[in-house]
């Protein structure tokens, strides 16, 4: 075969992929249900927000949107399992702040947190909330820091190693020299009942597991870690209100594909989530569930997951801190 012969069967072949693949573009989301991997359990955060999106986009496709819970190892293995998935557009996984986690703190993770994937967008953000038992000595956050500067063995729960609150309370104790103890739990459910129970004196987590037990008058609220209030918990100060300017620690919900998937499904995926945020019923579910929505593109969702990836690394880094 001549080199003029070979060539024009490579670029026939060339031809016929791109076809392919721009048909398979086009025709998107006809040909199969799509699949909404929540990589946390049912009942969950990450799992409420996967339904409410699943359910309207479900209406607005006119296409099946199935809800899979795929769970274990900080949500890395419902991750994992997207990527593993045909990257055609039809599978995509909804993640906690838990994603920019544990590429620092799970070895030998089994994919790139930067380069596997594709973010599509960045669904909210919510304050997490220092709480105490109402009998609790503790009236405000400035107790707390009292306390711990006196060395009296302030304690404080969290849903596990390595989640979120533990990396929060690590930053906020290093750079106001405050020494407290970590009580890892496995779950906010466990936190909360030990929480209420008066069994630890501090408890940090998502308005969505703290505010019941506050609403409930069994938790009273101190502090939340976000630079603004919560509209949820408009009463309680922020700990940059309570003396640690520019304290900024946000728990957060992303959808995220394989970035082998084609640019204009996820762009589409993306304008489609937009389209489902802005809707009123869509917007006032989430913010009940104590998450400022926040949307927007996919590079913009990349920005703050890749930010946050590097924030906590080093906090990681700088307190040696290991998963459970």
């Amino acid at each position: 075969m001549n080199k003029r012969r070979l060539l024009s069967l490579t670029l026939a072949a060339l031809a016929c992929t791109c076809l392919a693949a721009q048909a398979q573009t086009n025709d998107w989301p006809k040909r199969q249900p799509i699949r909404l991997i929540s990589v946390f359990p049912p009942g969950g955060s990450v799992d409420q927000v996967a339904r409410i999106l699943g359910a309207q986009l479900q209406q607005q496709l006119g296409q099946t949107v199935i809800v899979e819970n795929r769970v274990g190892a900080s949500g890395s293995i419902g991750t994992h399992a997207m990527l593993t998935a045909p990257a055609d557009g039809y599978t995509y996984a909804v993640v906690f702040d838990t994603h920019g986690v544990n590429p620092s703190l799970i070895p030998n993770l089994p994919y790139d947190s930067k380069k596997d994937i594709a973010p599509v967008i960045l669904v909210g953000t919510s304050p997490m909330v220092i709480a105490t038992p109402v009998a609790s000595e503790y009236k405000t956050f400035a107790d707390v820091a009292a306390a711990a500067k006196a060395k009296k063995n302030v304690s404080f729960g969290t849903v596990g190693s390595g989640s979120l609150g533990h990396l929060a309370m690590a930053l906020l104790t290093r750079n106001a020299g405050l020494e407290m103890t970590h009580v890892p739990y496995k779950g906010g459910g466990p936190l909360m009942q030990d929480a209420v129970a008066g069994h630890v004196p501090l408890s940090v987590a998502t308005v969505f597991v703290t505010k019941p037990h506050i609403d409930s008058k069994r938790l009273r609220p101190l502090a939340v870690t976000t630079l603004k209030r919560s509209t949820e918990l408009p009463d309680v100060p922020t700990l940059a209100e309570s003396g640690y300017q520019g304290f900024d620690a946000s728990a957060w919900w992303g959808v995220l594909a394989s970035a082998k998937t084609p640019p204009e499904i996820v762009k589409r995926m993306n304008e489609e989530l937009n389209r489902a945020l802005k809707v009123p019923e869509i917007a006032q579910r989430l913010s009940g569930q104590g998450i400022n929505v926040i949307g927007g593109t996919p590079e913009a969702a990349r920005t703050f997951i890749d930010g946050q990836i590097d924030v906590w690394a080093q906090v990681v880094k700088d307190n040696n801190i290991k998963a459970e």
